[in-house]
Formats: C-alpha cells, structure tokens, sequence
C-alpha cells in the first residue's frame, strides 16, 4: 500500500474511535482494555502519545527512560491518559489529519490504530470492523516482522487462511476466521482465538 493510501487509511481509524470514544461513560473510560494492565484510557492515552510523536522527540524520551522502551511507553500513557477524557478525545481529533510518527514505517500506525481500537471495543461489546485493504496491509506488514510484538514468531509454522477477505499466509496446520481477528491473534490477544478455526488455533493459544 502506497504511504498517501496507508495515512488515508490510519486517519478514517482515528475518526473511527474518535467517534467511539466520545460516546464512552466515565465507567467505560476505566474499564478494563485487552492491552495488559492498561485501562481503556490508558491505551487512549498511548494513542495519542504515538500520534503526537516524532522522531527526535521519541529518542529523547527514550533516552529520559533509560532506554528502557516498556518504560517509556507505560510512562507516557499514564502520562497523557491523566490530562482526562475530554482532552484525549480533543488530541486523537487532532491527529485525524497530520503525518508524523516515531520512528518506521507508516504500516506500524496504522496496526496501532487498528489493534488498540479493538482493544478498546472488544472489552465494552462494540463492534468496528476496518476495511478489508487496512487489515491486508497491516497483516501483511507483521507476518514478517517480530520487531515489538514478535508476530513473525507467533505465526510460524501454521496456514493462515482468512474467511471473509482473500488472505493466506504462511505453512502448517490452518487457523481460519474473519480477518480482523487473525490480525489481533497474529499480535497475541487471546480474546480473538474463540472467533477461529482449525488445528493450528492451539498452536497459536500456546504462544500467546
């Protein structure tokens, strides 16, 4: 996917949640996301962080954390996350247009955008399913990369065959199912394995 098509595609995601987040109840906004420990205004908060970024920025940051970038990333969440919902919604508003981003590839915002929306909706029972050429991309993207979330690991030795889009990667036992959850079990959350099929989802259940 060319880059104008990659931030055509990550800015209707933002809007997308953006939408979703304005429409959240303050019991919502502290419920449980699927990202670790993080609340669903945690992960808002990391959005917007990663939206705002730039690259001199985030090595400064980086560096601020002892190079540490788990550190880094939960600091900087907490960070954003505590200037309050409103304000969250304002600034996600805000990168629903612009370019910049931390350092790689354009394909590694629009997996941010479209894996931590479903770590926002899930959770609540809300449904948002991104165009088919946004979840090939961002699948096609991290099948050969373990840069972060170690996808390319997770996958390997198993045929990925998507059902509702034409999309298959990779040797093995199959797991098959929508696409968009083969995209959020490819980065390891196990919510999604229920919505899949084969002899390969057990595979992927052990290394998630």
């Amino acid at each position: 996917m060319k880059s104008a098509d990659l931030w055509s595609n990550i800015h209707a995601e933002r809007t997308a949640l953006v939408q979703t987040l304005a429409s959240l109840t303050s019991q919502q906004w502290a419920s449980a996301s699927l990202c670790g420990a993080w609340s669903v205004q945690e992960v808002t908060g990391h959005l917007v962080s990663a939206a705002e970024q730039t690259p001199p920025n985030f090595l400064k940051e980086l560096a601020l954390a002892g190079f540490s970038f788990d550190t880094f990333v939960n600091r900087d969440a907490k960070r954003i996350a505590a200037t309050g919902t409103s304000e969250l919604v304002r600034r996600l508003q805000a990168r629903t247009t612009t370019t910049n981003h931390p350092p790689g590839p354009a394909s590694a915002m629009l997996g941010e955008i479209v894996v931590h929306g479903e770590d926002i909706r899930r959770p609540l029972g809300l449904s948002h399913r991104p165009p088919d050429v946004a979840l090939v991309a961002v699948a096609d993207a991290w099948k050969k990369s373990n840069l972060l979330i170690g996808t390319k690991r997770r996958i390997e030795g198993v045929h990925l065959r998507a059902t509702d889009v034409e999309w298959s990667h990779g040797d093995g036992p199959e797991v098959s199912g929508p696409m968009l959850s083969l995209v959020m079990a490819m980065t390891g959350r196990r919510e999604f394995l229920t919505d899949l099929s084969g002899d390969g989802v057990a595979l992927l259940a052990a290394r998630a």
